[in-house]
């Protein structure tokens, strides 16, 4: 028994060095882009191990809402390793395959809005935006199976504005991937619930604009409407409001959302019908559309 117990101690001590380390070279991995990953495959099970009990050891306090600003933290340093994790080509498919992921979505399901809460949420967002960014359709595969897409659609409808950017830019990722489009246009209630979503965000912007949030907007409109049954769909659901000219002021200061809004136009109505513009930018669209023609 007192081997045992002297056992668990080191382990203890050591997990905490190991832990301590590991966040100081996260702070520095611009330094050492190959430590996680030398590190994740010589120590494979000891630093998921240990990564993995730092996740979950914030779960009693998920539910009631007791998290403290200090555990919040500490989770937070072990995501972002796990963050290394997933962004390396190396590692991110054995992330997978551990099915790590699926231990960080009871963090997307929380709807306390305290600070701690919400640094949990942006921070796990920002493992799995990581995932996403290789373009990798096995990672897709996963996440779809998993039921990833409600958790981001929650997430967008009532997370913080960052959270809501990463939110819609992970959706956007999972679009761009084939299985992602076929996903959401299959099925009408997937349509519904992805299109409910995107409107009530568009319809917010109107009174707190965010640039880079309408843009991950449009972006995910555009790759819906490269699909027959999504681009039929949004011919009667596209939200007028982005034709109205309720955000010409952010249009005009991003000539790249300008373009991104007129492709869309051209790919749900075959024109710039609706667009409210005027003077020289109009006969510009009109000579643009006649092109097309």
């Amino acid at each position: 028994m007192r081997f045992f117990i002297q056992c668990q101690l080191i382990f203890i001590i050591r997990s905490y060095i190991l832990l301590t380390c590991l966040v100081f070279y996260c702070d520095k991995h611009a330094s050492f882009p190959s430590f996680m990953t030398s590190l994740y495959c010589r120590n494979c099970c000891m630093v998921l191990t240990l990564l993995l009990q730092e996740v979950i050891g914030v779960y009693p306090f998920l539910s009631p809402p007791t998290l403290t600003s200090a555990q919040s933290n500490r989770a937070c340093n072990a995501l972002a390793l796990l963050q290394c994790v997933a962004s390396h080509r190396d590692t991110r498919r054995l992330f997978v395959q551990a099915h790590f992921p699926s231990y960080l979505y009871c963090f997307l399901t929380t709807d306390c809005k305290s600070r701690p809460f919400e640094y949990l949420r942006l921070t796990c967002l920002g493992v799995l935006g990581a995932l996403v960014k290789g373009d990798d359709t096995a990672v897709i595969h996963f996440l779809l199976a998993t039921e990833i897409m409600p958790l981001c659609l929650r997430t967008m409808e009532n997370g913080n504005e960052l959270s809501k950017m990463v939110a819609a830019y992970i959706l956007l990722k999972i679009l761009q991937d084939g299985e992602g489009l076929n996903y959401v246009c299959i099925a009408a209630d997937r349509f519904y619930a992805v299109g409910r979503v995107l409107r009530n965000l568009v319809v917010g912007l109107a009174a707190h604009p965010s640039p880079w949030l309408l843009k991950h907007i449009i972006k995910c409109y555009i790759r819906i409407s490269e699909d027959v049954r999504g681009r039929i769909a949004l011919r009667d659901s596209l939200p007028e409001i982005l034709m109205d000219g309720t955000f010409n002021n952010l249009l005009n200061e991003d000539p790249m959302m300008k373009r991104c809004l007129q492709h869309l136009l051209l790919n749900v109505h075959g024109s710039l019908v609706g667009l409210q513009v005027t003077g020289t930018i109009l006969n510009i669209l009109t000579l643009m559309c006649s092109i097309l023609v």
